[in-house]
């Protein structure tokens, strides 16, 4: 289900940036009150670490995080949140739907054999 691995970071006045703290994404995660089942599909992985599934929409996604991050005081008014799809850290599931190969990425296929995977 959670699919696509994305990078959740806040974004200071001066462009540096930092991961957000698991905790904070947690609290996203666990206690977002849209009322929006497209955010069911969404785990806390590590830190500035969120996976998601195909079904939820990034810019939507993105949108939610910020406003809830302001209100519980994550992001200072001169801060904003970047919310990125990790395509160089996808998800196993991910890596075997990539584009233009119906049958999955064969690289990773013949990578599982040497490792002693299926």
């Amino acid at each position: 289900m959670f699919a696509r691995r994305i990078s959740v970071e806040r974004v200071d006045a001066t462009g540096a940036r930092h991961a957000c703290p698991i905790r904070q994404i947690d609290n996203f995660a666990m206690r977002n009150f849209t009322n929006d089942a497209v955010f069911d599909d969404t785990f806390p992985a590590g830190d500035g670490v969120l996976e998601i599934g195909h079904r939820v929409p990034l810019e939507q996604l993105k949108g939610a995080m910020e406003d809830w991050f302001r209100r519980k005081g994550y992001l200072q008014g001169d801060e904003r949140l970047e919310v990125l799809e990790d395509r160089d850290q996808a998800t196993p599931a991910s890596k075997d739907r990539s584009p233009g190969t119906p049958a999955g990425n064969k690289g990773a296929r013949e990578q599982e054999r040497k490792d002693g995977g299926a």
